[in-house]
């Protein structure tokens, strides 16, 4: 093998590495987290980026749901999304996503949360059977393991 053709293989090779598995928030700026610090996106899907930081603040307002509709299935209605949360603090391995709405609360574990991140995605399914009840508005909170607010918003379950 000659060193010209090692040398292409070798940075064709590192190319392929540096574009599988990069973290879907790598290119979000500083100025996007901090307008939206403590705050719990949900959407249907993972959230847009836009031409510079004014555009994609601008396409995550657009994208933000307040209202779920979900889909009914033996009796039971469930709801499926995808949320954004913007750390207000960081440092804890697990939180607990909490549903609280009148007389009614929910909850959702998440672990192998990295404790340094400052944005967390994931897809969320609760129904009825969990605690839920359609029609009923939902202000969701993002807790860490002492109960500190690192992320909320409201919700009206559909």
């Amino acid at each position: 093998m000659s060193p010209r053709f090692r040398l292409r293989l070798t940075l064709i090779v590192a190319l392929i590495v540096a574009s599988v598995g990069q973290p879907v928030f790598a290119d979000m700026s500083r100025k996007v987290t901090a307008a939206f610090k403590g705050e719990l996106v949900i959407s249907k899907d993972e959230l847009p980026e836009g031409r510079d930081d004014k555009d994609t603040i601008a396409k995550v307002k657009k994208a933000r749901l307040k209202e779920l509709r979900g889909e009914s299935r033996d009796d039971v209605t469930r709801w499926t999304f995808h949320y954004t949360a913007f750390l207000e603090k960081t440092g804890a391995r697990s939180l607990t996503m909490k549903f609280t709405g009148g007389d009614r609360t929910a909850d959702k574990r998440l672990t192998g949360v990295d404790p340094k991140a400052t944005v967390l995605t994931g897809d969320i399914t609760i129904d009825e059977d969990e605690g839920l009840k359609r029609g009923r508005t939902y202000t969701i909170e993002l807790l860490d393991p002492r109960g500190g607010v690192v992320a909320t918003t409201r919700l009206t379950m559909k």
